[in-house]
């Protein structure tokens, strides 16, 4: 049996990062403390039907040396333009959204101060330095240890929450009526994640293979590289919804839109039911998904923006990530000390966004990799482009 090279290992982990919080953290959770194991039956099909676009920015990207974003250029100009200006118009919202989460959970893990624009300024400004100074290849090593801490600490929490649940644990699935299908919506919209992170990945694939030729990707080794990643998503999805059914369901606590006392109920919560001793457990797990999603989306928009533009503009000799990564953080920032939106608030847009967009995105993917600019052998096979159909539909 052939040994995974670890060193190929990197933009699917840093999918997995981006993907795994507030859609799994807060929706996860929400959706198995409200529901149950209920749905159970979204979670799954929404993973089924975004697979093939998701994996589509690696297959694209590791097929011909370009990024999705090239792609879309080559289909369009227009097609660039509306990127850029829904990417502009969604990546502060998006960012502020994951950082709140981030700050909340700080604040409770750490305890120095409770206030959360505080909080989400030194986390926007560490994370900026750490990208500033350190690049894609510091980040391609943070996440590996970031994916093993919260892979183990999450199973052994819903382990845990399994073993010492006497209740029969009820699978009905149901489908929500009301309040229950906006819920169903910003569920679907963030799980795993939004769409154009698939764009994201697309660029984290050609920036992996600027590196040494050791850990270049071939397109095999990518796809393998995103499927452990993706499968990484789902199982861990499982364990918080599994969380919230085992140890919030029924329990009669609503939870807060602010970010600290939302955090705080989700720690105690756990805490009351699996006891004191899995405190560090829980608040780590926590904890470290959030700052995952938190550095790899204010890596990751910049990134694309610097790649939109350069096109748009023709400046491929440009780089304007560190442009991008320092109005995205200021932004960020600006949105903290002013406007003190809440976090229940800027999850429900920004989810509410990708659940609309989602099939432009998806219709651009496949068409992109159905093209002329795609090579036949690496096309997707029939099973793939049944499912992708499907999916848009």
């Amino acid at each position: 049996m052939k040994k995974i090279n670890l060193v190929k290992l990197g933009p699917g982990l840093l999918f997995a990062g981006a993907a795994i919080g507030v859609s799994h953290l807060v929706q996860s959770t929400r959706a198995g403390a409200d529901f149950g194991w209920g749905l159970i039956w979204a979670l799954l099909l929404v993973n089924l039907f975004k697979y093939p676009f998701f994996q589509f920015g690696p297959r694209y990207a590791l097929a011909t040396g370009e990024s999705l974003l090239d792609g879309y250029y080559k289909l369009g100009k227009g097609y660039l333009w509306f990127y850029f200006a829904l990417n502009f118009a969604t990546m502060f919202t998006i960012q502020t959204a994951v950082t709140v989460v981030t700050a909340g959970l700080a604040s409770q893990l750490f305890g120095i101060t409770t206030d959360m624009v505080l909080w989400s300024l030194i986390i926007t400004v560490l994370c900026s330095l750490l990208l500033f100074f350190g690049h894609y290849k510091l980040l391609d090593k943070m996440i590996k240890v970031i994916m093993v801490v919260l892979a183990i600490s999450s199973v052994l929490a819903f382990t845990i929450a399994l073993f010492k649940n006497d209740a029969p644990i009820a699978l009905d699935q149901i489908f929500p009526q009301g309040s229950g299908l906006l819920f169903l919506i910003t569920f679907l919209g963030w799980m795993p994640a939004p769409l154009d992170i698939s764009i994201w990945h697309s660029i984290w694939s050609l920036e992996k293979n600027k590196g040494n030729k050791a850990a270049k990707l071939s397109l095999k080794e990518g796809l393998f590289d995103f499927n452990v990643g993706y499968i990484t998503t789902v199982i861990l999805a499982l364990c918080f919804m599994g969380l919230g059914a085992l140890v919030m369901f029924g329990s009669g606590t609503s939870f807060s839109n602010q970010g600290n006392t939302f955090a705080a109920q989700l720690i105690s919560l756990y805490t009351t039911n699996l006891g004191q001793a899995a405190y560090g457990i829980i608040a780590i797990a926590a904890f470290t998904t959030m700052l995952s999603t938190t550095i790899t989306t204010l890596d990751a928009s910049p990134r694309a923006m610097s790649k939109t533009v350069q096109l748009l503009f023709k400046r491929p000799d440009k780089n304007y990530y560190t442009h991008w990564l320092i109005a995205l953080a200021a932004g960020t920032g600006l949105i903290f000390i002013f406007l003190l939106s809440e976090m229940g608030l800027l999850v429900q847009i920004a989810t509410v966004l990708s659940f609309i967009t989602a099939p432009i995105y998806a219709f651009l993917n496949y068409r992109l990799v159905v093209s002329k600019e795609m090579p036949k052998e690496h096309q997707p096979n029939k099973k793939l482009r049944i499912t992708s159909v499907i999916g848009i539909v």
